[in-house]
C-alpha cells in the first residue's frame, strides 16, 4: 500500500503541474474567445451573398463531437461528458427523431464509448490533450467546416467539459454550426464566470461581453464574400480551440483531484492494514506465550 501511495502521489504532482499550465492557457484565451464569439454574432446579422457558414439551412444531418481524454484515472471527467450527452439525447429525442446522427470522437475514451454504444463514428482525433497546438485543432476544425460546406451535416454540436475552477468542472453542450446570433449570445452568458478573479475583474472594469443586436455598416475590401468566409472559418476554429483548451484544463484538474483522493485513501487504508497486522501479530504472540506457559506448567 505504501508503494501505491507513492505512485498516486507522484501522479498527483504531475497532474498538478500540467493543470497549472493548462489553466493559465485556458484563462488567457478567454478574452479572445469571447471577442471571437462577439464578432461571429455580428457577422451572423449581415445580409447578402456571404459565407455559407453564416446561412441557415434545413437540418437533415447532425454531427455530434464528443471531447474526452485519451487516458483514464481522471475521476468523473469522461463519465460527466457522456452523461451530459445521454441526457441531451434523451431530452431532445423527439427533436432528433427525423435527423440522421453522425459522431466524431476527440480522445480515445470518447471513441471507445461511442463504439460500445454502436454509434457511427466517422472519424476520431487523439493526442490533443497534454500539449494542444493550433495545428492539431486546425485539423479538427477543418474537417468539421469542410464537411458542413459539402452538406455532409447541417448542424454541429460539441459536448465537452468546461473549466470553472481547480475544484469544479462542468459538462457543457455547444452548437457551433449553424451560426445564430441569439444562440451565440446564450453561449456567452453561460461561459462568463460568476466567481474567481476573472469574474472580479469583469465587475471591477465593468466589461461587457454580450453582443448588441444591431447591424453595423461594414466596408469590406477587396471582396466581402472572401473576407467574411475566411473570417468565419477562423472564428469557428477559435471557438473549437477554446473548447479544447477548457477541456484540457478540466481534465488535468479532475485527474489531480482523483490522484489526491487515491493517495489519501491509500494512506488511510495503509494505516488500517498496519493496525490490523499489529493486532494479528500481537494475538499470535499472546497465543504463543500462553502455549509456552501452559507447556511449562504441565511439565512441573
Amino acid at each position: 500500500m505504501a508503494n501505491v501511495k507513492k505512485i498516486t502521489k507522484a501522479m498527483e504532482l504531475v497532474a498538478a503541474t500540467k493543470m497549472r499550465k493548462a489553466q493559465e492557457i485556458a484563462l488567457a484565451s478567454r478574452p479572445y474567445a469571447f471577442l471571437a464569439l462577439d464578432i461571429l454574432a455580428s457577422l451572423s446579422l449581415l445580409e447578402g451573398e456571404l459565407s455559407e457558414l453564416l446561412k441557415q439551412r434545413q437540418i437533415k444531418k447532425v454531427l455530434f463531437v464528443l471531447v474526452s481524454s485519451d487516458k483514464g484515472l481522471a475521476g468523473s471527467f469522461n463519465s460527466s461528458v457522456f452523461k451530459k450527452f445521454e441526457d441531451h439525447m434523451k431530452r431532445d429525442e423527439e427533436k432528433y427523431k427525423n435527423e440522421e446522427k453522425l459522431f466524431l470522437a476527440v480522445g480515445e475514451k470518447a471513441s471507445a464509448y461511442l463504439l460500445r454504444r454502436k454509434l457511427p463514428v466517422i472519424k476520431k482525433f487523439t493526442q490533443v490533450g497534454d500539449h494542444t497546438t493550433p495545428e492539431q485543432v486546425g485539423q479538427i476544425s477543418g474537417f468539421i467546416v469542410d464537411g458542413y460546406l459539402k452538406g455532409e451535416w447541417d448542424r454541429v454540436v460539441v459536448v465537452s467539459m468546461h473549466f470553472r475552477s481547480a475544484l469544479k468542472q462542468e459538462a457543457h453542450i455547444r452548437r457551433i454550426l449553424p451560426v445564430d446570433f441569439d444562440h451565440i449570445k446564450n453561449i456567452i452568458q453561460e461561459l462568463i464566470p460568476t466567481s474567481g478573479k476573472f469574474a472580479d475583474l469583469i465587475k471591477k472594469e465593468d466589461i461587457k461581453f454580450l453582443p448588441e443586436k444591431e447591424i453595423k455598416d461594414y466596408l469590406i475590401e477587396p471582396s466581402a464574400s472572401v473576407v467574411v468566409d475566411k473570417l468565419a472559418r477562423h472564428l469557428l476554429f477559435m471557438q473549437l480551440y477554446h473548447l479544447v483548451l477548457e477541456a484540457n484544463a478540466a481534465e488535468h484538474s479532475a485527474r489531480r483531484m482523483a490522484m489526491k483522493t487515491a493517495a489519501d485513501n491509500a494512506s488511510d487504508l495503509g494505516e488500517e492494514l498496519n493496525l490490523q497486522y499489529n493486532k494479528s501479530r500481537q494475538a499470535a504472540i499472546t497465543t504463543q506465550i500462553i502455549e509456552i506457559t501452559a507447556g511449562a506448567e504441565s511439565l512441573s
